[in-house]
């Protein structure tokens, strides 16, 4: 295969041998490249010409003892040409028939460094006249094994060609470091072929000749990649799917680990050991250190001087298995080949390099992630001090970073199996925390271990703490609750009052929210006391706590938004835990005061510890729903995007829930229903996770089915959405819009009665508890399900309650549904106003579904709209961005016209400009808004 070049040379000196000249080729390359095969094309054109031909394969049993090669040759020669080469032979055995003149030939009690030059010549003689009666053809596979004494014979006769017919053909590996086959290659009459790789395209025709399947260009190159272009590794490779029955797929190559492949495994593991013993150590020692190694961490790794471990690493590229790269480092051609040296070493072998190149990075100075990477694969080393403070370290990090799995694997390597009685009781802890999430019956054991080991106060309270948020996750709350009752027991016994039942409590309240049983449970046998004065830390957790869940069910909302804004206000950053700041701004979400929460979660994700970690993401996603609701779509769609930054999506978690959810509703509210069905096609089936955090997807699913015309389908979907809000007693309007969009389903399946249900209830439960967004939502979707000339008024208190909030994109889709009724009812000129009026404020916010529908609207009017006045922060020029910085921070006209050298008059207008786009209708209402648009950390002119 894309041999066409090298075959038509062979055919060239065949030909020219058989019309009398001499000629002498040597193919040179990796195992595998194609040699044998070519030689073997060269045998059978020879003998097509009427050559005679000898041919062997240097190294084979026996074929070690001086000259045995030169013997195998030899006879061949006495046999006759239609024999294949025999077996080597030290001394001539006894023949007769056609093997009878072989005690003829010359046997010599000699070795390659004393061969003198008269057994040479006498060698030389039986070629000679073998080719005085026709022309003959001398083949040699793998030269480099040849005895010494035979590669002597052998450049003897190369370098005496002249004036014979005769053809001589050798292959060596690349790398063979053999004198006698150097002289050959570096005499003029020596024809050097260097097989090259196969292409892409020829991985293609290769696979259709042995699977008769056409691939495409993907496939080609995953083969390219995992072979580097060998063919016998290819072919080994392709027959391996073959019987593996795995598709064809470039997927399938890139995933397949060497060891599922055996063929494959096998044929580069007999590369490998084809090689010296130092050879094997330097590949070892790079399948174990990884992509990139450094030559001087290699050498050490391995054991070697770094000339042997470069010269071994030579002599691994020259197979194709190793790359040099620019920086001077090394790799392996394909991560498939390193997985094949990692599998053909022993789990004692595997151990004891890992445990040592542990070490060797750690006094380099290694990030504690990269040391670990390697004290996972050595457990001998893993439970030596050193080694498990490094572990401890990388968990640490890994927690940070969201990756509560790897941390938990990290810490068990550090906790000998059975041995968790007798293990480090601050170890333990350390484990039992990290598994909370993972495996959180081994967090229980653990947790118990460490708690019963521990002595000092500090971490007997921290395991307590612990263990009961680990049973309240596991279900158990009768136990729960029993520690709760000793950590009371034990507050009131410590003068320090260090072991603080309110916030064990806070804690149980927000381990409770991941187990539906435990949550509905705790609820029944925890106080929702709102008056602490929230002088505490431990007072504004749990205040905030009890606040947000207070106001998803619906309960004292006031109250609740009263505690929720004391928590905030007396918090500390250094003093209070983000978490319980995040659950008191939830609150404040809860109860329709998305600007306010978000003021607070902007404050929390600027402070995060970790950019990267599940606090900052969750963090994230919350902002980007108080954005949502607020009308913000382009802020939304930043920071749901940042919150998933990093996440696969087809494995996304409860924790990744909101982000996606929020994700789904922006991308609806701005009309990319293409780009929101691609994505909720990779988001998980929730249905069977029963978390809270899955309810606004669905809801959001319910929604992108009923803009794709699919109410059927939709209504499934929110009646799914009430059935899991009502179990998490989530009943609130302002938890979740799903029953809007569900009353929007019902009006779309002809049901009127069921929608009116809807918004009754809606408006009922927002106006007792003070929520305005809802009870503009719950009038809107009232309004719909009335007749025309009772949709104005309910849509005018709609708007009149709205006009209140910040809710830019539920103002705007209150007024353009208020245009609408109008224009039906024939008031064109009043209808244009308030369509106009939505027209614009859809534009700002970015919402093209309902821009276009209050165009339409506009039109249908008799009006001819021009292009719309930009809205929000993103309109302002530079000038009137600067000017509303000023006055936001209370400077007076005079002060700003001096400081940006302009006219009073400029000033008013600019400000006019800045009202008019950020829709607000004063001064006192600068501040706020510039806030929550994120302008109030920019500096004038800036």
């Amino acid at each position: 295969m894309e041999r066409e070049g090298e075959l038509a040379l062979l055919v060239e000196l065949t030909r020219r041998t058989a019309a009398g000249d001499p000629a002498l080729v040597m193919l040179e390359g990796p195992d595998g490249i194609g040699k044998t095969t070519l030689l073997r094309a060269l045998v059978a054109q020879a003998r097509a010409e009427g050559l005679r031909v000898v041919h062997t394969t240097a190294g084979q049993e026996g074929e070690r003892l001086p000259l045995s090669t030169a013997h195998t040759l030899l006879a061949g020669l006495d046999a006759g040409a239609g024999l294949m080469p025999l077996t080597a032979w030290a001394h001539p055995p006894d023949a007769s028939g056609a093997n009878a003149r072989l005690r003829e030939l010359p046997c010599y009690d000699v070795d390659g460094s004393t061969l003198s030059f008269g057994v040479l010549a006498e060698l030389h003689e039986v070629v000679r006249s073998a080719a005085a009666e026709s022309p003959l053809v001398i083949v040699v596979d793998d030269a480099e094994e040849a005895d010494t004494a035979s590669l002597r014979f052998l450049a003897h006769t190369a370098r005496r060609l002249a004036g014979l017919p005769v053809l001589l053909a050798l292959a060596r590996r690349s790398g063979a470091d053999e004198p006698a086959l150097n002289d050959m290659a570096a005499l003029p009459l020596c024809r050097l072929v260097r097989p090259r790789p196969l292409t892409s395209e020829g991985i293609g025709l290769l696979t259709l000749r042995l699977l008769g399947s056409e691939t495409d260009a993907a496939f080609q190159e995953s083969c390219l990649a995992a072979t580097n272009g060998n063919p016998l590794l290819a072919t080994r490779l392709l027959t391996a799917l073959r019987e593996e029955r795995l598709p064809l797929t470039a997927d399938h190559v890139a995933s397949v680990p060497g060891q599922d492949i055996h063929a494959f495994r096998l044929r580069a593991a007999g590369l490998l050991h084809r090689h010296p013993a130092a050879t094997v150590q330097a590949a070892r020692a790079l399948a174990v250190l990884g992509d990139r190694v450094t030559p001087e961490n290699g050498a050490r790794l391995a054991l070697l001087d770094s000339p042997v471990f470069a010269r071994s690493l030579l002599a691994l590229v020259s197979d194709g298995l190793v790359t040099s790269n620019s920086d001077g480092s090394w790799s392996f051609s394909h991560a498939l080949l390193r997985d094949v040296v990692l599998g053909d070493m022993s789990d004692d072998e595997r151990d004891a390099v890992h445990g040592r190149a542990a070490r060797l990075l750690h006094d380099e100075g290694a990030s504690p992630s990269d040391v670990a990477e390697h004290l996972c694969h050595a457990p001998s080393t893993a439970h030596h001090p050193w080694a498990a403070a490094v572990l401890r370290d990388a968990a640490r990090e890994a927690v940070l970073h969201a990756s509560p799995v790897r941390a938990v694997e990290l810490l068990r390597a550090c906790v000998p199996e059975g041995a968790e009685e007798a293990g480090d009781p601050g170890l333990l802890f350390e484990l039992g925390v990290a598994e909370m999430r993972v495996d959180v019956e081994a967090s229980v054991r653990h947790l118990t271990s460490a708690l019963d080991g521990a002595t000092e106060p500090k971490l007997r309270l921290e395991a307590l703490v612990a263990l009961a948020e680990a049973l309240t996750l596991q279900g158990q709350v009768a136990r729960a609750a029993g520690l709760l009752a000793r950590c009371r027991s034990e507050a009131a016994s410590t003068a320090s009052g260090a072991a603080d039942p309110q916030l064990m409590e806070a804690q149980l309240l927000i381990a409770a929210s991941a187990n539906r049983a435990a949550y509905t449970e705790l609820l029944q046998t925890v106080s929702f006391d709102l008056s602490l004065p929230g002088d505490t830390p431990e007072q504004r957790a749990l205040l905030a706590t009890r606040a947000v869940i207070s106001a998803s069910r619906m309960d004292r909302v006031a109250e609740a938004v009263a505690a929720a804004r004391t928590a905030i206000r007396r918090s500390t950053a250094t003093t209070d835990d983000p978490v319980f700041l995040g659950a008191a701004a939830s609150g404040l979400l809860y109860a329709d005061l998305p600007h306010e929460a978000d003021a607070v979660y902007q404050r929390l994700v600027i402070g995060a510890d970790a950019v990267l970690g599940p606090g900052h993401r969750n963090l994230l996603a919350l902002s980007a729903e108080a954005h949502q609701r607020l009308g913000a779509l382009e802020q939304a769609s930043r920071a749901s995007a940042a919150a998933l930054a990093g996440i696969t999506v087809a494995r996304a978690t409860p924790f990744e829930a909101l982000a996606l959810a929020v994700r789904l509703h922006t991308l609806l509210d701005q009309g990319d229903l293409a780009q929101a069905a691609l994505l909720e096609a990779e988001i998980p089936d929730p249905v069977q996770d029963d978390s809270w955090q899955w309810n606004e997807v669905v809801s959001a699913r319910g929604r992108l089915y009923l803009a794709q015309e699919d109410p059927t389908r939709a209504l499934v979907h929110f009646e799914e959405c009430a059935r899991r809000q009502a179990g998490w007693q989530r009943t609130s309007p302002a938890v979740s819009p799903w029953w809007y969009w569900a009353g929007r389903t019902h009006l779309a399946l002809g049901d009127r009665a069921s929608a009116l249900a809807l918004a009754e209830r809606a408006v009922a439960d927002a106006r007792s508890a003070g929520l305005p967004c809802a009870l503009g939502a719950g009038l809107e979707l009232w309004a719909a399900t009335m007749g025309d000339d009772q949709r104005p008024a309910l849509l005018e208190e709609a708007e009149q309650v709205l006009t209140g909030t910040r809710a830019a994109l539920s103002l705007a889709r209150v007024r353009v549904a208020r245009g609408q009724a109008l224009q039906r009812l024939g008031y064109k000129k009043a209808a244009r106003e308030v369509l106009r009026q939505g027209w614009e404020e859809a534009y700002g916010v970015g919402s093209l579904p309902l821009h276009t529908v209050a165009h339409r609207a506009l039109l249908a009017t008799g009006a001819r709209p021009r292009r719309p006045v930009s809205r929000g922060p993103g309109a302002l020029t530079q000038s009137e961005s600067q000017v509303a910085r000023l006055a936001a921070d209370g400077r007076s006209n005079a002060y700003i016209a001096e400081t940006l050298f302009v006219t009073r008059r400029t000033v008013e207008v600019h400000l006019t400009s800045v009202y008019r786009k950020l829709g607000l209708t004063g001064r006192r209402e600068l501040w706020d808004s510039l806030e929550s648009h994120g302008f109030h950390d920019a500096g004038p002119g800036q």
